[in-house]
């Protein structure tokens, strides 16, 4: 699959050092189009909508922001915590700006775990882009599949 040219200019923003220190693409060597294309490909194995994955990612976040910090059960298996930091982070598409935080969901029937933030969740919904393999807040699609079961 071919990469566009604004998917090439975001692909240069992802790299580390150019929106935050570690970037979005970790140790994944694959081209932008590359790995959005297994990542979709991933999702309709496991028969999850990456829109359906988007807000329930966005309803834990909500759960979890209750708890001011600490972590917050969420149905019968999982708990979220919400941290947040001061000020935004731009999307490499340019096209918004996201606040800075970090959630972490753990599956505790499972021990599966994932990490993400609002721009996570905007990657994933405007770009299916769920960030490289390696990267701290890549949103691998088996595991959300999982969680939301």
């Amino acid at each position: 699959m071919k990469n566009t040219q604004a998917e090439k200019d975001a692909y240069a923003q992802m790299k580390p050092g150019a929106i935050t220190a570690q970037g979005f693409l970790g140790s994944d060597p694959r081209s932008f189009a590359d790995i959005v294309e297994s990542d979709l490909e991933a999702f309709r194995r496991a028969r999850v909508d990456p829109d359906d994955a988007a807000a329930f990612l966005e309803r834990l976040r909500d759960f979890g922001q209750k708890g001011l910090g600490e972590p917050t059960g969420v149905g019968e298996s999982l708990v979220v915590t919400v941290g947040d930091a001061r000020g935004v982070l731009p999307c490499p598409f340019h096209d918004g700006t996201f606040h800075k935080n970090s959630v972490e969901a753990v599956d505790e029937r499972s021990g599966t775990r994932v990490v993400y933030s609002d721009l996570s969740i905007h990657l994933l919904a405007a770009h299916r882009f769920c960030q490289g393999e390696g990267s701290p807040f890549r949103l691998d699609p088996e595991t959300l599949a999982s969680m939301m079961k």
